[in-house]
């Protein structure tokens, strides 16, 4: 009985070992992480003449990561409102929108080949805190494409103001993200 007992734990430690032996030498799964640049943007509300503040400053961090062949890319958008654009959160913009686009990186001006306007922007800005603050963010959808080189998200703000006349102003630039 005692040999049985011997060539049991034997195997089952020979066993553990080789388990061992086989996670040592497996490559570790790892998921591949976003590549990030984050800029600011200050832009004064032209529809208000008021003694308060009407500056929104914000910051976009536009992100890409390269993943099972594909490239992902995605944006962040975080806001300083004014006090007084919470008052009138409904009547500060006509139309509001992030324009998130995927680029190629080339020698030159990089093209993009995919893009989304993401209009849900609007509502997000002029529902902003309701501590009596203008401060917010909004996370757009997920670009994903199929790659072959490099590429970089890259992404603006378009503004039409309430009271503006004009339509979409000049869009709000932000830094690309690194190239994946």
């Amino acid at each position: 009985m005692r040999t049985l007992k011997r060539s049991t734990s034997a195997a089952v430690l020979v066993a553990a070992l080789a388990g061992t032996a086989a996670l040592a030498t497996a490559a570790p799964a790892s998921a591949a992480s976003y590549h990030c640049t984050t800029s600011s943007y200050t832009v004064d509300d032209p529809s208000y003449n008021g003694p308060d503040s009407d500056n929104w400053d914000f910051d976009v961090q536009l992100c890409a990561k390269r993943s099972g062949g594909y490239i992902y890319t995605t944006a962040k958008v975080v806001w300083d409102g004014p006090y007084a654009a919470n008052q009138h959160s409904s009547f500060t913009f006509n139309k509001a929108r992030f324009h998130l686009q995927t680029k190629k990186s080339t020698a030159g001006k990089d093209p993009v080949v995919k893009y989304a306007n993401y209009t849900y922007l609007e509502r997000a800005l002029e529902h902003s805190s309701g501590n009596g603050n203008g401060n917010g963010s909004y996370e757009t959808g997920t670009l994903k494409t199929k790659a072959s080189g490099q590429y970089l998200a890259d992404g603006y703000i378009e503004l039409d103001w309430s009271g503006g006349g004009t339509g979409y102003r000049k869009p709000l630039l932000f830094s690309a993200s690194p190239r994946v």
